[in-house]
């Protein structure tokens, strides 16, 4: 029995969407939630480009997108297709021949911008690209790039304005006999940004791509987006995301998943539940969390530890958790393995052996999952 069903107030319940495909990564239609950011190189320099991008697939990205301002970085796009783990969303703007020549590139969607990309005709012209080459596509809305005639309608960026400018390019897709689109309608204000997303969720069955976007800096841009980005996923909303940040592309990924995993929606690797520390701690719980954040970055399994620095939470929590490690006195700690109190553990030694415990974990975790279907 799932926890869901134990705990009924822990559901969401998505929006139902339509699904596509972004090379080989399903988006909509109950899908997983995908995962996305986006390099920030020179494009034409392939290595450098090539590397970012396998970074973040490291980092769990399933999408990666790739700028194409001219058509010198539409030329390298076919060599980063090609040498990318992952599908490829070629960033398409202002001119509408980059689009055809990414879509002839392998990108495996693209990504217009209705405010910028010029007339319908050619709007259709990359429609047509897409459609021969295999690709999927993203409607793209911002608020800071609004058609004119929209915002001489509305008279400033606005939900509306945001959910007439999607839904006009919807219609130009669906003219064209073209379905295989998701749609955005991002804002670096968060209550814009929320109030377009509801409007467009509720007007259409595209799978919508969710992002504040420009958000600023790690910190402040991680917070905004946990705000808006959180609020959406939990009403149901969104297939995939981009969490837009000024920070490491392999940050934006990590974010990400901090969120979907905060709500249940996917699991990635460890998730570590740490008190903030106080007096009574038993040993220096925020250094011990900052190891371990990076010694425990290769384990991909999806499991929970526990570190809490006193008796005062550490064994409620530890019962909740796979791993977990309470500190007490006279430089020990109490080691928890699913659920149980288990043994003792210098502070000394408690890092290594949190590692070597968590890992054990992961592989009997695994080894589970591969006897599954035989035993079904």
């Amino acid at each position: 029995m799932s926890l869901n069903h134990v705990r009924p107030w822990r559901n969401i319940y998505r929006r139902e969407s339509r699904q596509i495909h972004v090379g080989n990564v399903p988006v909509g239609g109950g899908a997983p939630i995908s995962v996305q950011t986006m390099t920030n190189t020179d494009t034409t320099d392939v290595a450098g480009t090539v590397a970012q991008v396998q970074a973040a697939a490291e980092a769990g990205a399933d999408i990666v997108r790739v700028s194409v301002p001219d058509e010198a970085s539409a030329r390298a796009l076919k060599e980063i297709v090609r040498e990318s783990p992952v599908p490829i969303v070629a960033d398409i703007h202002f001119h509408y021949r980059r689009g055809i020549e990414a879509a002839e590139a392998g990108a495996a969607c693209l990504r217009i911008n209705p405010g910028n990309i010029g007339s319908a005709d050619r709007v259709r012209e990359v429609i047509a690209a897409a459609r021969d080459h295999g690709c999927s596509m993203r409607i793209g809305v911002n608020a800071g790039s609004l058609e004119r005639h929209l915002l001489e309608k509305y008279g400033e960026p606005c939900p509306e304005a945001m959910v007439e400018s999607g839904l006009e390019h919807i219609r130009i897709l669906q003219d064209n006999d073209f379905h295989e689109f998701k749609i955005s309608v991002k804002a670096s204000d968060v209550f814009l940004a929320a109030a377009a997303y509801q409007g467009i969720a509720e007007a259409t069955d595209a799978p919508i791509h969710l992002g504040i976007t420009e958000a600023g800096g790690l910190t402040a841009g991680t917070i905004k987006s946990a705000i808006g980005l959180g609020n959406l996923l939990w009403m149901g909303i969104g297939d995939t995301l981009r969490v837009s940040l000024s920070a490491d592309p392999v940050e934006e990924v990590k974010v990400g998943y901090e969120i979907l995993k905060a709500l249940g929606l996917r699991h990635r690797g460890v998730n570590i539940i740490s008190c903030p520390s106080c007096a009574r701690q038993g040993f220096d719980v925020i250094k011990t969390v900052e190891i371990l954040e990076e010694r425990l970055e290769h384990i991909k399994t999806p499991m929970s530890l526990s570190i809490i620095g006193c008796v005062v939470n550490g064994p409620g929590e530890a019962l909740m958790t796979d791993v977990g490690f309470t500190g007490g006195g006279a430089g020990a700690g109490m080691v928890y393995l699913a659920g149980k109190a288990s043994h003792k553990m210098t502070n000394d030694e408690m890092i290594e052996h949190i590692v070597e415990q968590v890992e054990k974990r992961a592989a009997e975790i695994e080894a589970g999952a591969a006897e599954r279907p035989a035993a079904e």
